[in-house]
């Protein structure tokens, strides 16, 4: 996989990051630089950690998956972003005053960010099969995955008051799509060799 799309990968694995710390920023009566640096690193951390355990998986099966490892990468992208973009078009939007309401007692606590953690990395780990289905260069590509959200967490956190669902949702739609369209390059990559 080329550098282009391994960014391309770590933009698309940290849309959910991003979407959840703003939602975390809109849930907070004021955004400190702490709190916004305490959502990125959780978010960074399981963001690495999750393709990392899907890559060593993947090295596991590598000589059995190897025929057809562009065939599974291009399923599982595909699996990912479409279900992004399910997901995204599917939730329910609640009016400013009910996601208010909405918001937990204290959005900020380790246990609450592990969970949220997790859950948006559980794409990653996908991710992380697929990397070693084309059998890329693991520590570059955890790199600038952990990098690239770490930045987008924290850039999230700042600007969460500010943004709207609306955009939280097309940038989600965004995410998927592209994590679809770098499976169907890597499905025609393996193709034409």
């Amino acid at each position: 996989m080329n550098i282009l799309m391994l960014i391309l990968l770590s933009l698309s694995l940290s849309i959910d990051s991003w979407a959840v710390s703003v939602s975390v920023g809109i849930c907070l009566p004021r955004v400190q630089l702490r709190h916004a640096l305490r959502v990125a690193v959780f978010f960074a951390f399981f963001q690495t950690l999750m393709p990392a355990a899907g890559w060593l998986f993947g090295q596991s099966l590598l000589d059995v998956i190897s025929r057809f490892s562009h065939w599974l990468a291009f399923g599982l992208l595909l699996l990912i972003g479409g279900h992004l973009i399910y997901d995204t078009l599917h939730e329910k939007v609640l009016p400013d005053d009910e996601a208010k309401t909405a918001c937990p007692a204290d959005p900020l606590s380790w246990r609450r960010l592990s969970l949220l953690g997790l859950a948006t990395s559980i794409d990653a780990m996908a991710a992380g099969l697929s990397l070693s289905a084309t059998e890329t260069a693991i520590v570059p590509a955890l790199a600038l995955i952990g990098g690239t959200t770490l930045t987008i967490a924290f850039s999230g956190m700042l600007i969460g008051r500010r943004l709207g669902i609306f955009f939280q949702r097309r940038a989600c739609v965004a995410g998927g799509v592209i994590l679809m369209l770098i499976g169907v390059r890597i499905l025609i990559d393996g193709l034409s060799v």
